[in-house]
């Protein structure tokens, strides 16, 4: 039915089987393929207004979504539908298509009220879909809005008063679109044009009134301009005047549909694909993957009968996150690390300066992918993995460069050792001739490349193989007089003490660059600590002075629509908040 992050046609995500909500485990699985960022689009209106149509029309197909030209809702749950984003090649769009509200066979109300939340946690764009006009019988249907504080909590430590603060909605909570349907009006106000912006704004300024009914509407007034500072309005032309064609709209032609209303139409898409953004949170932008958990615990959390909480979500997807972002950063630098470093290095120093680009590499790509990291604990484990695996690394390194080593002083070494078999030092003259042999090994050996760190130890430990046959063979050599075999022995513990002195400075040597990598690599992580801090700081500051600058507002824009009282209760507040 579909694949991959190009769906040929919508699936089921959320079923609403006799009202109750279940994940579609397929529609999960091609969520968690797609890496990109996701642009999530989600309708929500009555049942019967037309709201497949539109989604549709971003999907760019007549058909997807199913349509339906009866009294019945056809849609149940909420559809998605996933497709290249037309104007971002590094994004998926994502397009959530709600059963209608307001079915009368329902049992449950409050069915409806959670399909509402779950639009509402689930995309950036939200729209809200209606037919005629915006009016108080548009906005009594709006209810839904007014309990949302009942349906989602912002954090999962309870609030000082009982009563969430709307302005923490507003740091998570999407972008609002109004789209009207069979809009027949004149968008006028005292004689005057206005935008169809402005006449979102105008009908949600609270009207004074006694009457209970205007209340409720005053109410989802003011939900929604607390909750969606963000908002956007369109509105559209009946398609077809002829009913005959408007029970089959799917099938109707461009050249037969109203002018105005496909105008109308691309408008809307086109400001969707413009300026509808990635679903964010907080803590990091929502993959496809991300939102596949989303899903998954606000559904869970719903059948369960609890409230879902956007902190609680958060932590799931920390837990889930964090620890594949280490191993896709572990796993990437070992991956590197395989292909940079060719057995044996010459230096520890070549091999550590590797190490240093592919730990910076796996740093950025942890960094990339992982998700509220509290206190740095997953970035922390990281590091240690990569530790450890230099030390693997090293030791690899200096394996194969014993073993390199080895195979080449064994070939050298193998006349020597046929010569001394067979006595041919025994001779007089015969120690020269033995230690004639010897430096050619050494000379041989020297020039040997790319011998690796442990060149000096292997050659050290066959000198000292050498020890007992050498002090034999000089001791044997009947044309050297005692003085010359002392001065013999005493060059031979010279050249070894050499030796052994260039092995102790080499092993310093690379202990020393070993210190010095490591506290290079501290103090790269302290600089990558700190400007991450500084980033998280100064994007909390932003949240907290935007939801200062609405309280700010609020009382204001109260006054001089004549609600003195809420405006003075708006100011106590805000004097409570300094």
């Amino acid at each position: 039915m579909a694949s991959g992050p190009n769906m040929m046609t919508p699936i089921c995500l959320v079923e609403n089987k006799n009202e109750i909500l279940s994940v579609n485990q397929e529609a999960l699985e091609i969520l968690q393929k797609i890496s990109q960022p996701v642009v999530v689009v989600a309708i929500v209106g009555m049942y019967r207004t037309g709201k497949s149509y539109l989604m549709n029309c971003l999907a760019g197909k007549n058909h997807g979504f199913p349509l339906c030209s009866t009294v019945q809702s056809k849609t149940k749950g909420i559809w998605m539908w996933c497709l290249p984003h037309p104007c971002n090649p590094e994004q998926v769009l994502v397009l959530l298509d709600t059963e209608g509200l307001g079915d009368i066979k329902k049992e449950d109300p409050k069915n409806d009220s959670w399909i509402f939340a779950l639009a509402i946690l689930l995309c950036s764009s939200f729209v809200y879909n209606s037919v005629g006009t915006i009016n108080k019988q548009a906005l009594e249907q709006l209810h839904y809005v007014t309990e949302l504080t009942e349906l989602i909590k912002a954090k999962s430590s309870p609030c000082p008063d009982g009563v969430e603060d709307s302005a923490e909605f507003v740091n998570f909570f999407p972008d609002f679109i109004w789209t009207v349907r069979d809009f027949t009006l004149e968008l006028k106000i005292d004689g005057q044009s206005i935008t169809e912006d402005e006449y979102l704004d105008d009908a949600l300024k609270p009207q004074q009134s006694r009457n209970p009914k205007m209340e409720i509407s005053n109410s989802a007034r003011e939900c929604t301009r607390n909750f969606f500072p963000k908002r956007k309005c369109f509105v559209f032309n009946w398609p077809v005047h002829d009913k005959n064609l408007l029970a089959n709209i799917e099938n109707v032609p461009e050249n037969q549909l109203d002018p105005q209303f496909l105008e109308q139409t691309k408008k809307f898409c086109s400001y969707i694909f413009t300026n509808a953004r990635t679903k964010t949170l907080k803590e990091g932008v929502v993959t496809g993957k991300r939102l596949s958990t989303l899903v998954v615990t606000y559904v869970d959390t719903i059948s369960s009968g609890e409230v879902p909480c956007l902190e609680n979500a958060v932590a799931t997807l920390a837990q889930l996150e964090n620890p594949a972002a280490v191993k896709k950063a572990s796993d990437h630098y070992s991956e590197q690390m395989t292909q940079k470093v060719k057995f044996p290095t010459e230096t520890v120093q070549e091999l550590l300066d590797v190490h240093a680009t592919c730990e910076k590499e796996a740093i950025a790509i942890f960094v990339k992918h992982s998700f509220k990291d509290e206190n740095q604990e997953f970035q922390k484990k990281l590091l240690e993995i990569l530790k450890d695996k230099r030390k693997e690394f090293l030791l690899q390194n200096e394996e194969a460069s014993f073993k390199y080593c080895q195979v080449i002083i064994e070939q050298l070494s193998k006349e020597l050792n046929e010569s001394i078999s067979s006595g041919a030092f025994l001779v007089p003259g015969g120690h020269k001739h033995y230690m004639e042999i010897k430096e050619r090994i050494k000379q041989d050996y020297n020039q040997r490349p790319r011998k690796g760190v442990k060149s000096n130890e292997v050659f050290q430990n066959f000198l000292q193989s050498q020890e007992a046959v050498d002090k034999f063979i000089l001791q044997s050599d009947i044309a050297l007089t005692e003085g010359e075999k002392v001065l013999a022995e005493e060059r031979t513990r010279r050249e070894n003490t050499e030796q052994e002195y260039e092995l102790f400075r080499q092993e310093q040597q690379e202990q020393q660059q070993l210190m010095e990598a490591e506290n290079k690599r501290l103090q790269e992580n302290i600089v990558q600590l700190e400007q991450k801090v500084v980033r998280e700081r100064e994007k909390l500051l932003q949240e907290c002075n935007k939801m200062w600058e609405r309280k700010l507002q609020m009382p204001e824009k109260l006054y001089y629509q004549g609600f003195n009282s809420r405006s003075e209760e708006m100011k106590a507040e805000i004097s409570n908040l300094r």
